[in-house]
């Protein structure tokens, strides 16, 4: 299996939507899940177990957003690696123009052009993603549009960040995290302060655990995941 990170998607074998459909649940969760099995729908990875001591393999923690049609709901499963056919990725922004408002779409076609000088990705995920992925309801007026992108030293994280802000559109708000290559996420936003004096403290996701960082070094020195990354 290869190495898990935020926002990434998993595709479930049919054995796997086998034994998720024959688990106990709700009459909306069963109907829910049908609907996903039907569609070979993909969950997301979310937040993992930690490795037990005497490496025995764990299952792998996934979960959906369901759309309108079911209320929203959060959904979480756990299931085992063999039963994960294939990994994936959210649509790329560019995949989900059609989705967000015209007066919005030339800023970020620039915001588009302009990461692409980078060479940084910004895909979509929270509500937009899910719609383009699932051609289900999902957005609605007060919907952010959530980007997540990949960038490796904090020097890119910087210049992706202000492409983000110089292009952001009024609406939709633009919301989402800068991912290193060893899966810390930040806030592209809380980024932005940190880098800037305005904020002293730094919250860090990470695929097993989150927490607050406030130790400079270990963003911006020689050993810092920032620079390693």
């Amino acid at each position: 299996m290869p190495p898990l990170h935020r926002h990434q998607l998993a595709h479930l074998s049919a054995a796997g939507w086998r034994d998720i459909l024959g688990r106990n649940g709700d009459d909306e969760l069963r109907a829910c899940l049908q609907l996903w099995a039907d569609g070979n729908l993909p969950l997301v990875v979310t937040r993992q177990p930690r490795p037990a001591r005497d490496g025995e393999p764990l299952p792998v923690a996934l979960g959906l957003s369901a759309p309108a049609l079911f209320n929203g709901r959060r959904v979480a499963l756990q299931v085992p690696p063999a039963q994960i056919a294939w990994f994936g990725e959210f649509p790329l922004l560019a995949e989900t123009a059609q989705l967000l408002p015209r007066a919005a779409r030339p800023r970020l076609d620039a915001m588009g052009r302009a990461l692409a000088t980078l060479g940084v990705k910004a895909r979509v995920y929270g509500s937009v993603g899910w719609q383009q992925m699932t051609g289900l309801k999902y957005m609605h007026e007060q919907s952010d549009l959530d980007l997540w992108l990949a960038v490796g030293s904090a020097n890119e994280a910087d210049a992706a960040a202000q492409v983000l802000l110089r292009h952001a559109p009024a609406r939709p708000r633009l919301d989402g995290e800068l991912l290193f290559v060893d899966g810390s996420a930040v806030a592209w936003r809380e980024w932005l302060a940190w880098r800037t004096g305005a904020c002293r403290s730094l919250m860090v996701k990470r695929l097993h655990d989150a927490s607050i960082e406030r130790d400079a070094e270990r963003f911006t020195g020689a050993a810092g995941w920032a620079c390693a990354a």
